[in-house]
């Protein structure tokens, strides 16, 4: 973190990004913000409106090339990341951006972008129990943890399907600002903070534990 500035959390888009994926996060992350302890960043490719998986826009602030430097990263997930697996400037980002970071942190199919940029190669990880063989096949050298409703690995923290990324941020507001700070986000917001991070019936859903 700069101690001259609010930490920087940057939000990850790209064409079919789950919405929820990096809404609900952003807004776990409200206290801090309201506090003038942190700002939001949106960056794409390239600056300007991106189409969600659900089809509404959200629009980016800033391109890769002028991104300024961020202490927190999330990398949502939706249909999107099949395609950005493969995009070498999404994988260049992330290879470049990280070093630099605080916290690196993925939401459902997001790990996927992760796992495919080499981020994940040691450490173990979860995703989106619906769609688990994807970000699977994409980090042969991550330990995938079936059951769990997120994961750390020192400063990378992978979130389950979509929901479970709200759970998560509240465990990195948490980790920030203590857990005062996240359990009144979470009575602000209305949310029921799951915060066993092993908690997961969907897993035994879709036949993986």
């Amino acid at each position: 973190m700069n101690e001259e500035r609010p930490r920087r959390i940057g939000a990850l888009l790209f064409p079919g990004f789950e919405l929820l994926d990096i809404f609900g996060p952003l807004e776990m992350f409200s206290g801090l913000i309201m506090w003038s302890e942190a700002e939001i960043a949106v960056v794409a490719e390239q600056a300007g409106p991106v189409p969600s998986a659900q089809g509404p826009e959200s629009v980016a602030t800033f391109g890769f090339a002028d991104c300024p430097p961020l202490d927190l990263l999330l990398v949502p997930g939706g249909d999107g990341t099949r395609e950005q697996a493969e995009n070498p400037a999404l994988m260049s980002f992330l290879r470049e951006t990280y070093p630099n970071l605080e916290l690196l942190a993925s939401i459902c199919t997001g790990a996927g972008l992760l796992a495919a940029a080499g981020l994940l190669d040691g450490r173990r990880a979860t995703t989106n129990k619906q769609v688990f063989g994807w970000p699977v096949s994409q980090g042969p050298r991550t330990e995938w943890v079936p059951a769990a409703r997120w994961v750390e690995d020192g400063n990378v923290v992978t979130a389950s399907g979509v929901a479970a990324g709200m759970d998560m941020a509240l465990r990195l507001v948490e980790r920030l600002a203590g857990t005062e700070m996240a359990q009144r986000t979470a009575e602000y917001t209305e949310y029921e903070w799951h915060r066993d991070s092993t908690w997961d019936p969907f897993a035994r859903r879709a036949g993986l534990a």
